[in-house]
């Protein structure tokens, strides 16, 4: 498979497993102008690709076909070309499933899209390999808050 391709199995389609991603469970990163949802699932196929992607650009959001299908389209590039930032960490026998929302009232210049991926991408990658950051720390930070 070619390394920048961005195949429909990479495609987040089921009904089920978007309204998973959305639910509790799931963590979030924003940078301007995009906010990524992620959660980690384990892989149904051992060939299944490691990274599931949802791009949504609302209408609400940007009121032009012209304008949402361009977000859709520099979202889609920024992702392809950097995503192997998040297949190098996800553990074998786990899958993740990631969704790119636009948070722009506006069109955004491709550079900067192409700028603010990366750093999404990369904040996911350290989530996911940092232990401490992925056992729950509501417990403890509960109990290091002073009683009066």
């Amino acid at each position: 498979m070619k390394p920048y391709a961005f195949p429909k199995p990479e495609h987040l389609c089921r009904k089920r497993d978007i309204e998973a991603l959305f639910s509790a469970g799931s963590h979030a990163f924003t940078v301007y102008p995009v906010r990524a949802v992620f959660r980690r699932v384990p892989r149904s196929t051992p060939t299944g690709p490691a990274v599931q992607v949802l791009i949504s650009v609302a209408k609400r959001r940007l009121h032009h076909a012209v304008d949402r299908n361009r977000a859709k389209r520099q979202l889609r590039e920024a992702y392809r070309l950097n995503k192997a930032i998040l297949t190098a960490v996800v553990p074998e026998g786990e899958s993740l499933h990631v969704g790119f929302i636009w948070l722009a009232e506006r069109p955004v210049d491709s550079r900067t899209v192409a700028a603010r991926i990366p750093l999404l991408l990369h904040r996911i990658a350290e989530r996911l390999t940092d232990p401490e950051r992925n056992a729950s720390t509501a417990p403890a930070a509960e109990t290091s808050s002073p009683t009066p």
